[in-house]
């Protein structure tokens, strides 16, 4: 077995599971190594902990001298946990976390040393900006940024290092990470939201829009992983044939979990629970080898949070078990790939789920403003939604049959359409008395408390509503969910900013009554969305077929998905809700292109590398093999040699024409790269990507693929898909 391959599934199979004891109860190891409000109660002053609560809870600013005191209380309590260092913990927007450690270590003179920190290394450091995207904001002579501590984000201890969530900024004050624009997107639909709510009850203070994500990966053995030069750069598989057994016999699906998994998981948990990540759920997902993780729904900023330090806790785990997650999208062809459903909903601060039907007429009036008011947000805005969840990964899974279309539409459910359906037949106006029962009692009224077994799932649906939260199942399982949820909340804040102001006006102008006002501005949005709404099979080219005639997008691809992100309508919006400046969404737009550009870059020059360097030298040496063969068969068989070698012959042409395929189109790809990198415009370079070098790709995998079934298993270099997705 002389080829890497087989020194990985030998390695692969002489590892033994790592076994992991679950004894201890969740509860009691919850937020164990996190600074949060339990903790800040036994740490903190009480002028301390209430300056901190309230920045939490209604934004105010934490006065330096109390910053002192939070960060010397921090510092005990790390200390009394065996941490070293600390670290402003931040999501840049390379898609990944950022960390740079410094000791609590410090010298006084004489010898003598101190463990120290100060309110000033709590609030602010100071990273290099130039350093990681920024679209044109930074220089690299210009290089200064900041990271800025967000109270609303508990520190938390991992290992032997304090981490301390904050913003990343530059120097001239604009965003250079997600979590910037969704706190200002959070603040406008909290703000927008509450006026809204002060309709139904004047006691509301606060709306907080809450996420629930769920995230699903692949999990595979290390060292074949290792063993896979695609896998190890770019998170997927370039080539490979499909196995003959893969998912269609739908017997991994909440299946048994193999034990190397379940102890994986195991220990993933514990890690989770102890840093106050409230996971709940773990599953087999469809295809092998896939599972799924999902926790408790939290506060959106926190739970993104909580995302981002998942994805990089579960690298760290896998890799002590022998084993490698792969998030991207689609690391593997012809089976189902990986999502990141975010479930999002908004509540206030009396208790209430704006997005649950109530037992009242009227709480149910307050949840049909909310439900159609968010789908009318998304009617408005479905570009750029779809521009949300865009990446070179995520077009892979996108329309591919386990996954949700490019196209954006709403799922509602039959009972919820006909309950629109009744209330868009209101007489426009004045009420009737008549008209106002039959709203009340018939219409309003009869809303069931809970829709969750009322309305089927409809796993085609981008964003569906499943009883008491909006399901945006096209986001992908790489993705940070901040762009989502900044998208998400900022058109939604606006959309209610646009209802009050319709409802006020009819009010003071035509004299209506509130529930009338509130009536008449839902029925014509119910009228003006029908759209958008789509109850069917979403996979579906006649679904195409009719999206195209309402007038819906179809942007297949990232760089067309994209340009919704710079349209005028877009800035304008990011602006008016002071989410984010004209500069920092033109800034996002060239940092996602080039990063799309590089994306499909690497791709391309490791499948060249891997379809010359690996697989048409092994096809060459199985071709010689035959050739020897045929010479061998022609002295044994001089007179009947052509009948008896036949097939060996046509081995040798077909494999000569799959090399010739491979070639070719390799040199093709190359010169198409080249022709794109020689363009300057952003939008220009990312389309020949896409356009040009991108379709390459499937076509020397085809060839590469053939060659996988027609050369010796023996010399085949490259792990293949079986012993990828079956060894456990």
């Amino acid at each position: 077995m002389p080829t890497l391959r087989f020194h990985a599934i030998k390695e692969s199979l002489s590892n033994k599971p790592v076994l992991v004891e679950e004894n201890e109860r969740r509860s009691k190891l919850f937020g164990q190594n996190v600074f949060n409000e339990n903790t800040m109660r036994q740490y903190l002053t009480k002028d301390a902990f209430m300056g901190v609560m309230n920045a939490v809870k209604f934004g105010k600013k934490i006065d330096r001298s109390l910053a002192d005191q939070v960060s010397s209380s921090m510092k005990d309590w790390a200390l009394s946990k065996g941490v070293t260092h600390y670290t402003h913990w931040f999501q840049p927007l390379t898609g990944t976390t950022a960390e740079k450690h410094d000791a609590f270590f410090e010298t006084v003179g004489d010898g003598i040393a101190i463990e120290k920190f100060g309110g000033d290394q709590l609030v602010q450091q100071e990273p290099d900006a130039s350093s990681f995207p920024h679209g044109g904001i930074r220089n690299t002579f210009e290089a200064r940024g900041y990271t800025a501590w967000d109270p609303t984000s508990p520190a938390f201890v991992y290992g032997t290092t304090l981490c301390i969530p904050t913003i990343f900024v530059a120097y001239t004050g604009e965003a250079l990470d997600y979590k910037t624009p969704l706190l200002r997107a959070l603040q406008a639909v909290d703000a927008a939201a509450t006026e809204v709510c002060k309709y139904f009850d004047k006691n509301v203070k606060k709306v907080t829009s809450s996420l629930g994500w769920e995230q699903e990966y692949f999990l595979i053995d290390k060292a074949l992983a290792t063993s896979r030069p695609d896998i190890t750069l770019t998170g997927r598989t370039l080539l490979g044939h499909s196995s003959a057994k893969g998912q269609q016999l739908d017997d991994h699906y909440f299946g048994s979990i193999p034990t190397r998994a379940f102890n994986f998981m195991r220990e993933l948990e514990t890690e989770c629970v102890l840093l106050g990540i409230p996971v709940k759920t773990r599953h087999n997902e469809v295809a092998p080898n896939q599972f799924e993780l999902a926790p408790i729904f939290e506060e959106a900023n926190l739970a993104v949070d909580h995302n981002s330090l998942l994805m990089d806790v579960m690298g760290r785990i896998a890799s002590k078990h022998n084993l490698k997650v792969l998030l991207h999208e689609k690391p593997f062809a012809g089976i189902n790939g990986s999502g990141k459903h975010n479930n999002w909903s908004l509540s206030t601060d009396t208790g209430v789920n704006l997005l649950a039907p109530g037992k009242t007429p009227m709480s149910n009036l307050q949840f049909l403003t909310f439900f159609i008011n968010t789908i009318k947000a998304v009617h408005e805005h479905e570009e750029l939604l779809r521009a949300s969840i865009a990446s070179a990964s995520n077009d892979h899974r996108l329309g591919a049959n386990e996954a949700p279309p490019a196209i954006i539409s709403v799922f509602i459910g039959q009972q919820l359409t006909k309950v629109l359906e009744e209330l868009e037949g209101v007489t426009k106006g004045k009420l009737s008395p008549e008209e106002k029962t039959e709203l009340k009692l018939n219409v309003v009224g009869k809303i069931p408390d809970v829709l969750l077994d009322n309305t089927d799932r409809n796993r085609t649906s981008p964003f569906a509503f499943t009883g008491n939260k909006f399901e945006f199942r096209a986001v992908g399982s790489l993705a940070n969910c901040g762009n989502p949820m900044t998208i998400l909340n900022t058109i939604v804040a606006k959309q209610l900013q646009d209802f009050k102001v319709e409802v006020d006006k009819l009010i003071d102008k035509k004299d209506l009554k509130k529930d009338e006002a509130i009536f008449n501005v839902l029925r014509e949005y119910i009228k003006s969305t029908k759209s958008i709404l789509f109850e069917g099979n979403g996979y579906g080219k006649e679904w195409e077929v009719e999206a195209k005639k309402r007038g819906l997008s179809n942007n297949k691809t990232t760089p067309e998905a994209l340009k919704a992100k710079i349209s005028d309508n877009t800035i304008k919006l990011f602006e008016e809700m002071n989410v984010m400046s004209s500069i920092e969404t033109k800034a996002r737009y060239e940092i996602e292109m080039e990063a799309y550009i590089m994306h499909i870059q690497i791709e391309g020059r490791v499948l060249g590398d891997i379809a010359r360097n690996h697989i048409v030298p092994t096809a060459v040496k199985y071709q010689n093999v035959l050739i020897e063969n045929v010479k061998g068969l022609k002295e044994i068989f001089d007179k009947k040699f052509t009948t008896v070698s036949k097939e060996q012959i046509n081995l040798i042409e077909e494999i000569s024409s799959h090399i010739e395929g491979i070639n070719s189109n390799v040199t093709k790809m190359i010169n198409e790269r080249k022709k794109a990198n020689t363009l300057e415009d952003v939008e220009k370079k990312a389309l020949a990507y896409c356009n040009d070098v991108k379709p390459l790709f499937d076509d020397i995998r085809y060839h590469c693929d053939k060659l996988e079934l027609l050369v010796d298993d023996e010399i085949w270099p490259l792990t293949k898909y079986r012993e990828l997705l079956f060894t456990r």
